[in-house]
């Protein structure tokens, strides 16, 4: 039987700090009396406190605050600069990095194209994205704690190669992330995109405070992430939630699915299939996302009445059922497996369907399931990869450093 650790002071200090810098984080900036009401600890311990973790240089002095009775009261807040993290998002075509500081601010962003050519060194590539973005923060790289890369594709954590992205050059190197890590100065993550944007859901989208949820992503490929009982599940290869490749009903069986975006369910709902059933009804555009917003808008026009009925809003309908039929086939068998609380859409190609393809897809899920989840759209702005590898970054770093106020025995 294993014996208590005891509370040593040392212990509770460093509790202590921790549960002052969190609710900094939630609520700041607060007063001393404010972080004593939050926290549940005295007065006079919160004033030792907030006077260790500015001498830590964690805390700052932000001003003062006037208006309520009694004194007037100091106000204390994180300091951002203590520490800096990266969030990068890695396509065929680019590399977009954003840096932030302690308390989550973005304070620098940079976009590297990647044209696809032969000889790529992803090293200096990752190092050009990161120099860019730091220079914007007006850091270097060294002042880096870590950075999270999001990709579409998975490490294998037995092979520590990169899997599922044929399509992206340069990355399909042994040890990618010690690769990484040692060229480039910096601790390095690699994360599958869909399971970033997934983080970012549950942290600030429709799925917070829900333990198991999937969220479906669709633009020119298809991808899942599955989080149950609040951690991602990642496969024993780094693969799952690859849904793209998975065989569906209706789609010729694929048995060379090694390549990228090949498999039944990317035949049917990627963002090329997507396009092509759009324009088998009428609807054209630059991209399956443009072709799919002006369906969904004829039949929002259809249904509130600002447009009379019409062959095209027909053809609207019809073009959005199908598509939403695809897409509840898709999750009945996922719904089977896992039976999430909460499936979420995303993606450039469902983002464009809104409400009326949500409805839709949730609506033919019901009717084919017996658990019967809420589906909801992404209420994440702006870019969610980026969003989640920040988000991975700032709570690893953050652990690091409130972890660090005082030395335990």
């Amino acid at each position: 039987m294993s014996t208590p650790v005891p509370g040593t002071p040392s212990l509770l200090r460093a509790i202590n700090d921790r549960a002052a810098l969190e609710a900094l984080l939630d609520r700041g900036p607060l007063t001393r009396p404010q972080i004593s009401d939050l926290t549940g600890i005295s007065k006079p311990t919160a004033s030792q406190l907030l006077a260790r973790l500015e001498e830590a240089g964690l805390v700052v002095r932000d001003g003062i605050r006037e208006g309520l009775p009694g004194r007037t009261a100091e106000l204390y807040r994180i300091n951002g600069a203590a520490a800096h993290v990266a969030g990068a998002d890695v396509t065929p075509a680019r590399i977009r990095v954003s840096v932030a500081d302690l308390a989550g601010t973005v304070v620098g962003e940079y976009t590297l194209p990647t044209p696809d050519r032969t000889g790529v060194d992803v090293v200096a590539r990752m190092a050009a994205a990161l120099d860019g973005a730091t220079a914007a923060a007006g850091l270097t790289r060294a002042g880096l704690g870590r950075a999270v890369i999001g990709i579409q594709g998975a490490v294998d954590p037995a092979t520590g190669r990169l899997g599922y992205a044929s399509h992206i050059p340069g990355w399909h190197i042994p040890d990618l992330v010690a690769t990484l890590s040692d060229g480039l100065g910096v601790r390095i993550a690699i994360e599958n995109d869909v399971n970033l944007a997934a983080l970012a859901e549950r942290a600030d989208g429709e799925a917070a405070g829900t333990g198991d949820f999937v969220l479906l992503w669709v633009a020119d490929g298809v991808g899942m992430a599955v989080v149950l009982n609040g951690t991602l599940h990642r496969g024993a290869t780094g693969g799952a939630g690859e849904i793209g490749y998975m065989p569906a009903v209706g789609a010729p069986l694929m048995r060379d699915v090694r390549r990228t975006h090949t498999g039944g369910v990317h035949s049917l709902t990627g963002g090329a299939a997507v396009l092509k059933l759009m324009r088998e009804h009428g609807f054209r555009g630059r991209d399956a996302a443009t072709a799919l917003g002006r369906v969904a808008g004829d039949v929002c026009a259809a249904a509130s009445g600002t447009r009379t009925a019409s062959d095209a809003g027909a053809r609207a309908e019809r073009a959005l059922t199908e598509l939403a039929s695809r897409l509840g086939v898709t999750l009945a068998t996922v719904v089977a497996i896992v039976d999430p609380a909460l499936v979420v859409l995303t993606g450039d190609v469902l983002r464009a369907g809104g409400e009326p393809l949500r409805a839709r897809v949730e609506q033919h899920l019901h009717s084919l399931t017996i658990p019967r989840p809420k589906v909801r759209l992404s209420t994440v702005q702006g870019n969610p990869v980026l969003a989640g590898a920040l988000q991975q970054a700032l709570r690893e770093t953050r652990d690091e450093v409130f972890s660090s106020t005082v030395p335990l025995p």
